[in-house]
């Protein structure tokens, strides 16, 4: 049984595909917390904005741009896939996968999700109709578009010669990137009920490192998709359902022979690259990617607070409650700042050191859900509706 997650006034919500209810009318919503008063060190500029597409609209969706050189890669959910110029915003070109999509019929939507890759010449991208698309970076002709096991998503990650998808049914697939054929298939099996989202595979040392619904953490060779090792972060317990979610929806990070993962309602997780041994745990639960650098860990959990912990043994390091339940992104690293997005469009900007409020600006009223993008000293971030934004000013 599939669920869809939602973000309903900061909390993370669960909702049955076919209309049946976890919740009833007696669960308390999960306040939002107020604005927090900051007094900013520096104001960023916007350089450009445009508007591509609808967005997502009212779906949760990860969509989110890429970049290659100079150039800006974003896309909507019903189908439109725009490149833009970094420095200006101006259109390169603009394709509709929506007309490209024969067995759906052109007047229905291409539901892209899961977010935008490129790699050499190519970009790819999923979508809810378990369909991937590889599109010529140049000009967007559609290079080839292929069937998988079922919906896209999260982002696919390109090695080598091949394409890893990651379902929503729980399989790995690996695509040849020239044509779209599919080379194997491996089940990671799931449970019945878990969260709307999916890991992202991360490369390493010629395996992909993927989390999945069941709360365990995979190491896949990828050349034959055989399954190397797998490690359970994140026990069933709890006397609710929603209490016993345990999905492992973040994209694992690698660094120097660790693999550091975290689930929904589990652990936060430092294993052994080569083994999957478990070196350290830290019981904190979030779906979001988080950012490992210099021996610390940026995450924000499952209730928003937005942390620094060290990378050996998760010791916390600071503790940044002040936004608790405004749905935030995944945080990203600008110089000594990191930034994350919320669900009424404001930006806000902190000291990586110690957590402290530097910066703060309402962008987009629509809110966002995608993750802050740095390309060549800018920010760039993408709203619910659409609209791509580029900031610019930030002190080192």
């Amino acid at each position: 049984m599939r669920l869809r997650k939602t973000l309903l006034s900061g909390l993370v919500s669960v909702i049955f595909l076919s209309g049946c209810s976890l919740l009833n009318s007696e669960d308390e919503m999960a306040v939002l917390s107020p604005l927090p008063k900051v007094t900013n060190q520096f104001t960023p500029d916007k350089m450009w904005s445009v508007s591509v597409g609808s967005g997502v609209a009212g779906y949760y969706s990860r969509l989110h741009p890429t970049w290659q050189g100079s150039s800006i890669f974003a896309a909507d959910r019903k189908g439109l896939v725009q490149a833009m110029e970094v420095n200006s915003g101006k259109q390169i070109w603009r394709v509709n996968l929506a007309e490209k999509t024969h067995f759906l019929g052109n007047d229905r939507s291409a539901m892209l999700s899961g977010g935008l890759t490129v790699a050499d010449s190519h970009l790819y991208v999923g979508s809810e109709e378990a369909r991937v698309y590889a599109l010529n970076t140049s000009d967007g002709k559609l290079v080839w578009q292929s069937a998988v096991a079922g919906e896209v998503l999260s982002r696919p990650v390109v090695s080598d010669d091949l394409l890893l998808i990651h379902t929503s049914n729980g399989m790995l697939q690996a695509l040849n990137r020239a044509d779209g054929t599919i080379k194997w298939t491996l089940n990671l099996d799931m449970p019945l009920l878990s969260l709307r989202g999916e890991s992202t595979p991360t490369v390493a040392m010629g395996a992909a490192i993927v989390g999945g619904d069941n709360g365990r953490v995979s190491a896949v060779m990828i050349e034959q998709g055989q399954l190397i090792w797998q490690q359970h972060i994140s026990q069933i317990t709890g006397a609710t359902e929603i209490d016993r979610l345990s999905d492992v929806d973040m994209s694992p990070v690698v660094v120097e022979g660790i693999v550091y993962a975290l689930a929904y309602n589990g652990n936060l997780t430092a294993l052994d690259l080569r083994s999957g041994q478990i070196l350290w745990q830290r019981e904190m639960g979030s779906v979001d990617d988080f950012i490992v650098n210099m021996g610390r860990i940026y995450l924000v959990d499952q209730n928003d607070r937005i942390m620094a912990l060290q990378s050996n043994g998760g010791v916390t390091v600071w503790n940044q409650s002040d936004l608790l339940h405004r749905n935030l992104t995944s945080p990203a690293m600008y110089n000594n700042y990191l930034v994350v997005g919320d669900s009424k469009g404001y930006l806000h900007w902190l000291n990586k050191e110690d957590g402290r409020f530097v910066a703060q600006q309402q962008v987009d009223s629509s809110g966002f859900l995608s993750t802050p993008l740095v390309v060549d000293n800018k920010l760039i971030i993408q709203s619910k509706n659409g609209t791509v934004y580029a900031f610019t000013g930030i002190p080192d």
